[in-house]
């Protein structure tokens, strides 16, 4: 785990940091040749330099986001924003369903829209995989 992310977890109230670690376990685990690191003030994890999967401390929940989930066609997450990003939002550990994560990881590695060329694109996003 990087240092950045271990100091983000102690900063959350015991419900949180459960929940929290869950998820930088199971995204760890799942995605091993992606960079975790602490990116806008919360752990995010890229394959390629691309943003794929992270997770951030909101008020009254922990929010996992998926920059490119929209594409998922998972019932299970929510449209987030104006982009492909989605979300699941989990007040208690319990709320974690390990399947569904899992799943859901997977398809962070094969689905993939090119957020780290976006500036570069003018705001147009294109799909990678």
């Amino acid at each position: 785990m990087h240092p950045d992310i271990a100091t983000y977890h102690t900063a959350q109230t015991d419900a949180d940091r459960a929940i929290c670690e869950l998820l930088e376990a199971h995204i760890s685990l799942a995605l091993p040749e992606a960079e975790g690191k602490v990116w806008h003030a919360h752990p995010v994890w890229f394959l390629d330099g691309n943003p794929v999967a992270g997770y951030h401390k909101l008020k009254g929940c922990v929010r996992l986001l998926f920059w490119s989930g929209q594409s998922f066609d998972e019932a299970g997450l929510k449209d987030e924003g104006s982009f492909k990003a989605s979300q699941v939002r989990y007040t208690d550990v319990e709320q974690v369903n390990l399947p569904d994560l899992q799943r859901w990881l997977g398809k962070a590695r094969d689905i993939q829209w090119d957020y780290k060329n976006i500036v570069k694109r003018k705001g147009r996003l294109e799909r990678l995989n």
